[in-house]
Parts: structure tokens; sequence; C-alpha cells
């Protein structure tokens, strides 16, 4: 099962959608999208359980699967 965390979830107006295979990939990569588009060179703790918050899996039949 693949997860996913949409960016939007956690800042506000942000498109952005990262996903993986575990929990950790997920956050591998959205610590990567934080800095590459919002200037984040670390997650505090804080900020680290948002993100682990709004992982969730992906539904297939979500549109915005289907249009990826």
């Amino acid at each position: 099962m693949s997860l996913e965390l949409r960016c939007g979830d956690v800042v506000t107006g942000c498109a952005g959608v990262v996903s993986g295979a575990t929990q950790d990939e997920v956050l591998v990569a959205a610590a990567a999208h934080a800095a590459d588009v919002h200037g984040l060179t670390a997650i505090d703790d804080a900020t680290k359980r948002q993100l682990i918050a709004a992982i969730h899996p992906v539904r297939a039949d979500d549109p915005a699967v289907q249009a990826r």
C-alpha cells in the first residue's frame, strides 16, 4: 500500500503531494519538498508530528491520483 502526504494539509495553499511505501519514505520526501519549495532547512518535532498525522493511504478512486 502506498502512502501520501498532501502538503496543503499542513501548509495552507501548497499543492505539493509526496508519497512513499512507508512513513519514513514519505517523511524523507516531505523534508526534501519542504527544503526545495518552502526553504525549510530542518523539521522540528512539532512539525514532524503534524506531518505524521497528515500521512494517509493513497486511495485509487481519488481524482487527484487518477490525474497523475
